[in-house]
Order: structure tokens, then sequence, then C-alpha cells
């Protein structure tokens, strides 16, 4: 197995990025002749070869930034994602660096060190990983490269994982939500995620409705399917709510693309929005005001958090190696679909 830079620092008795800007030639770092000495001769002694990418940083030839996705097809039907990816190449390109989209399709772990690896990217910006791909994430951190997860929620630390996240706190808007809803009166909450909760996003919103329901007594009534991001998947997704029958009138979406389909299914059946069953959404994409009954829902802000996504890995291709958790506040926007303006 090849040597890695943190084993190099730990040899010198230096910092990671110590070792980055002596390797790399990094001028004007204000390192002294000795450390510089103890740094080459640890890399000589464990036979240490530089990540070509960072090397072409450190040299002042174009940078690249990784942009990874779980899945390519996403794209097609995710206006939420669209807007972030938009806002990231459009941060690219203003820091004079070029983006490279990648998508791990199903094959997390094997990608994202393949792509580490590579010398084609200089960071990672890492779109809605899996909980499981946390400790992969962690290791590429540590040992090739740069990385910000978007979507992922803090308590990487607690389990133990560093890497720098940014995102919303899909916890705390998928409880002002559902709080909305049971103050206007609904006991009966069912929930349909945007995806698998495998992905951290899913989970932490998921948790989030079932503790709102929770902290009012309601949990007995908790029902819930999962989509897969496309107004289809929603569609879909609320049939089998309906065939369980389980009686709701109230239903908290992941987000606004699968809202779209949720509502098309209610129709379908014969049930009218916010009449028969209150919606809200997630996300504000451009056209929730714009449905047949314009969706309330949590406005999250995609421009800035991609971003900021680029600017937190700027800050780490500069030299900052601790972990950063950046969150974005969130602000539920109130229309027609919850009901609200039937109480009023």
């Amino acid at each position: 197995m090849k040597p890695t830079s943190i084993e190099v620092a730990r040899l010198a008795g230096v910092s990671r990025t110590t070792v980055s800007f002596v390797l790399n030639n990094v001028k004007k770092s204000g390192i002294s002749e000795a450390t510089r000495t103890k740094v080459l001769n640890a890399a000589a002694e464990l036979g240490y070869e530089p990540n070509a990418a960072a090397q072409s940083l450190a040299s002042g030839s174009s940078a690249t930034i990784g942009l990874v996705l779980p899945d390519i097809q996403h794209l097609y039907v995710d206006a939420f994602l669209a807007r972030v990816v938009a806002s990231v190449a459009e941060e690219s390109r203003a820091q004079n660096m070029k983006l490279l989209i990648e998508s791990t399709d199903g094959e997390a772990s094997q990608n994202y060190r393949r792509l580490a690896k590579s010398g084609r990217v200089d960071g990672l910006i890492v779109v809605n990983p899996r909980e499981g791909d946390y400790r992969e994430l962690s290791e590429i951190n540590r040992l090739f490269m740069p990385l910000v997860a978007f979507g992922s929620p803090s308590r990487s630390i607690a389990t133990g994982y560093e890497f720098s996240t940014t995102g919303s706190n899909n916890f705390v808007n998928a409880k002002l939500a559902v709080n909305h809803l049971i103050q206007l009166g609904h006991k009966k909450i069912a929930h349909i995620g945007f995806a698998s909760s495998a992905f951290a996003s899913v989970h932490s919103r998921e948790r989030g409705w079932l503790s709102a329901l929770e902290e009012a007594g309601l949990e007995q009534y908790a029902v819930k399917e999962f989509a897969n991001l496309s107004a289809d998947s929603g569609y879909q997704a609320c049939l089998r709510l309906l065939q369980k029958n389980i009686p709701f009138s109230a239903i908290f979406v992941g987000n606004d693309t699968v809202a779209f389909g949720v509502m098309k299914a209610l129709f379908d059946n014969g049930l009218r929005v916010p009449e028969d069953i209150a919606i809200v959404g997630y996300d504000d994409i451009p056209l929730a005001n714009f449905a047949p009954v314009a969706l309330t829902t949590i406005k999250t802000f995609p421009e800035e958090h991609g971003q900021k996504s680029v600017a937190m890995l700027i800050e780490q291709l500069n030299g900052s190696t601790s972990a950063k958790h950046h969150r974005i506040e969130s602000q539920l926007i109130v229309r027609d679909s919850c009901g609200s303006k039937l109480t009023t």
C-alpha cells in the first residue's frame, strides 16, 4: 500500500498542510528550511509521491472540482438538484476552476475512491451521500483530498467521521413542516420520503416528521412510503399509501417534485387538496407556486448551498484542514395546499 501524506506528516512531526506546502513547493508559505528538510527526508524515507492533482493546483495550473451525484438520472427528474448543480458550476467558473460531474450509480465506495485517486480532480463535492458512505468519505478526506458533503448532517462528528458538510437542517425543517400541519388541527399525518431512507437527508427528514408526531402524542398514526425523486415515483408512492387503507388527513412530502406526483395521485382517486388531504412539500422549487393548488413548502435556497459548497472546498484547497459544518437557514412558505386559508 502506498504511503500517504498523513504518514509523512506523522514521521516529520508536522501538519498535513505543511507536508502539502513543502512537497508542492508552495511559495510564501512561511515554512522554515529546517521544517522543509524534515518533510523531504520523511517523504524520501517512506517513498511518498505527491498526488498529481495536488501538484497541479499548487503549481498554479488549471484545477478541477469533482461533483459526485448518487445517480446521474436524478438530474433528469429532480428540479432542486439541477439548481444545486448549476450553482456549483457557476461558482466553480467564478473561481477559475473546472467542474467534472460524476455519479456513483450504486457503487459509491469504489467510485468515490477511484475518482479521488485518478488525478483528474483536486477535491470533491459529494451530493446527498448515503449514511453508509460516511466511513469511506472520511477516509478519502484523510488520505487523498479535500472533500465537502452536501446534504449530510453534522452528526458525522458524533459518529467519528470527520469531513466538512453543508446543507439545510433537514431534521428541524421537517419538524417545522409537520408542526404547521399539527397546528392546523391534523392528527393523522402521513409521510412520503423523496428517495430511499438510506440517504442521510431523507432519513433526517423522516426522523423530523416522526419526532413532531411523537412530541404531539400522535406517533400511533405514523404511516409512510418512499419515492425515488421523480413526480412519477411520488405518484406511485401515494398509490401505495392509499392502498394501506390507513386513514390520514395530511401528508408531509420529502420534496416538491415528488409532491406534484402525490397531488396527481390524490386527484385521480377523487381526493381534493387541501379539502380532503393537506400537503406540505420541501425545497420550494420554482414551479411550487404555479401548481394547480399552490404548494406549501420549505424554502431551502439551493443556489446558496452550491456556492457555499465550492467556497468551503476552496478553503481546504488553500490549506484549511479542520472539518466545518455550515447550515443555511430555511423558511416555511405557506400557500394553498396545506389548507391554512380554509381555517381563516
